[in-house]
């Protein structure tokens, strides 16, 4: 279970492997609740929040054990409240691409303000 997408620990440690800054947010639930965890993307950069759900039953047919990812910045760079179900780490990181948060990019984890010496 170690190796899993859905262990915090796990997850946290392949997003830095792969260039992204990234900070534990919470992961004390309740038991009842089908939140697992929650990590910050990119903090104060993009600062997208992304929580980790397993066991969630919605009206949608969602069946019980599985997990879905929420991410969610604001409507900065992704809409809405974006789910992705997947076990794989690598489609959450072509995501995270395509929406332009990525260690490619020239200005990833630079600060947008400019400073200004005497």
């Amino acid at each position: 279970m170690a190796n899993n997408i859905r262990t915090q620990g796990y997850f946290i440690k392949r997003l830095r492997d792969s260039g992204y800054m990234v900070d534990k947010v919470f992961n004390n639930y309740n038991s009842a609740d089908p939140r697992a965890w929650t990590v910050v993307i990119d903090p104060g950069g993009a600062s997208i929040f992304c929580t980790c759900f397993i066991n969630e039953h919605h009206e949608n047919g969602s069946q019980l054990g599985s997990s879905c990812f929420e991410l969610f910045d604001g409507d900065k760079f992704i809409p809405g409240r974006y789910r992705i179900k997947t076990n794989s780490f690598e489609i959450l990181i072509e995501q995270l691409v395509k929406w332009g948060i990525n260690n490619k990019s020239p200005n990833y984890g630079k600060s947008n303000s400019t400073v200004i010496t005497p």
